[in-house]
């Protein structure tokens, strides 16, 4: 683990790539079945308007119907991000969907783009794909694992939370059940997992994030992603927020969560993220989590006072 009391992203990609490797973040226009109107509208609760990846220079509307405009801009994002760096930073990238479910399209769709992303550039080195649960299946499976002889494919599988009541509040759309067969179906196909949890969300409580980890180690998750909730504008949480309905939490409580999960996480999952990094000018609140290095710092101190190393059960799910 290095410095780290963690099994860490970067860490472990330069162990597997024998130098750094770095993702490059890429919207591909794809959208949600609880926004088009299959399961519903409006999106998650806390979900903003052009989803995941917020930093993202050259955001896609959701429903841009235009193959070609769409695979332009997928190029055109790649070709960007590189030369941005100019090699400088790295020499191996992953390419990386992450805005909204990015498998939600047939399978020629889904290829042409993943396609065009990875034919940007020799130095790409894997495949990492953002999506829902209910959004894997058999045939979707077998288009990832096709890659699989040229690259390194991973899948960032939805989670947040493993209970299926404060799912529904939230208007996922899918299940704790819908989680766990899609982490099989992947699994199936030797395709890596990253768990994505969210700490914070309305009516959890330390049982039931304990349970969530128990889960994602029983279910043999390669990977984990920890994202702290904020209210993002124009989502449903903000409305509750600013109802006074919901209630952000504190960095205090943020980090002692982090430090019970990393506790008590499979020493060999690998944490992608331990906290969230939303744009300041879309976070309302809390003001802490847009710092992003700040709250880093307070985790690791957090398990460096404590004596905390991943997985040495330390620490418990209880008050």
């Amino acid at each position: 683990m290095e410095e780290y009391r963690y099994k860490h992203l970067n860490t472990y990609l330069k162990h597997k790539f024998g130098e750094r490797t770095l993702k490059v973040c890429i919207d591909a226009g794809f959208t949600c079945p609880n926004r088009d109107g299959r399961l519903g509208y409006g999106g998650c609760a806390y979900c903003g308007s052009s989803g995941a990846g917020d930093n993202i220079k050259h955001k896609l509307h959701s429903d841009n119907k235009c193959n070609s405009v769409v695979l332009r801009s997928i190029d055109n994002q790649v070709t960007e991000f590189l030369k941005s760096y100019r090699g400088e930073r790295a020499n191996k990238y992953i390419a990386y969907f992450q805005s909204f479910s990015n498998t939600y399209a047939d399978v020629e769709t889904l290829k042409r783009r993943y396609d065009v992303a990875l034919s940007a550039s020799n130095k790409f080195v894997g495949l990492e794909v953002a999506t829902r649960p209910d959004c894997i299946n058999e045939e979707v499976a077998q288009l990832l694992s096709s890659y699989q002889d040229k690259y390194y494919v991973c899948v960032e599988l939805g989670l947040q939370i493993a209970d299926n009541d404060i799912l529904s509040k939230l208007n996922v759309g899918y299940t704790v059940r819908d989680f766990e067969q899609a982490v099989n179906m992947l699994h199936k196909y030797h395709i890596d997992v990253v768990a994505h949890v969210m700490i914070g969300l309305p009516n959890e409580s330390i049982d039931i994030i304990g349970r969530t980890i128990a889960l994602i180690n029983r279910l043999g998750c390669e990977g984990i992603k920890i994202h702290s909730t904020y209210v993002h504008k124009g989502t449903c949480l903000a409305s509750s927020w600013s109802k006074g309905e919901y209630v952000s939490i504190s960095q205090d409580y943020y980090v002692n969560i982090v430090a019970r999960i990393i506790s008590n996480l499979n020493e060999d999952i690998v944490i992608h993220r331990i906290t969230a990094d939303p744009p300041r000018g879309e976070c309302l609140a809390p003001d802490w989590v847009t710092h992003k290095k700040l709250v880093i710092n307070d985790i690791e101190r957090y398990l460096k006072d404590k004596d905390i190393i991943q997985g040495d059960c330390k620490l418990d799910f209880t008050n």
